[in-house]
């Protein structure tokens, strides 16, 4: 069984893309989030090995969810997946605990790559 990964995303399309991608690498995709509120609780209840987070979601951005995983002690790593590729919003999430940021688009080798380097 791979690793477990819980793929956030507001975009079902984007989901569906990272959640292919990954399963056909040997990862277990055991939920998925279309909501900060969502990630949250999924993050905590599922505690998955990785979570591929998007950085813009309707109730909630990215860096503030990094806030409650780290103050959650969530031990699950992760990788920010945004169309936001400011370095200074790529240096805030990495300061916040994200393991990489990878900024949209992206090809499937791209997240691959860098999970596999995260978790693998």
């Amino acid at each position: 069984m791979g690793k477990k990964v819980l793929v956030v995303d507001d975009s079902a399309y984007m989901r569906t893309l990272i959640k292919d991608t990954l399963t056909e690498a040997g990862y277990e995709i055991v939920g998925e989030a279309p909501n900060g509120e969502t990630a949250i609780d999924l993050a905590l209840e599922l505690n998955p090995d990785l979570i591929t987070l998007d950085n813009i979601l309707p109730d909630m951005i990215g860096t503030d969810i990094l806030k409650v995983f780290k103050s959650q002690n969530l031990a699950a790593k992760v990788v920010m997946v945004s169309a936001v590729g400011q370095q200074s919003v790529i240096n805030e999430g990495i300061e916040l605990g994200a393991a990489d940021y990878i900024v949209k688009p992206f090809t499937g080798d791209d997240l691959i790559e860098v999970v596999n380097r995260i978790v693998g």
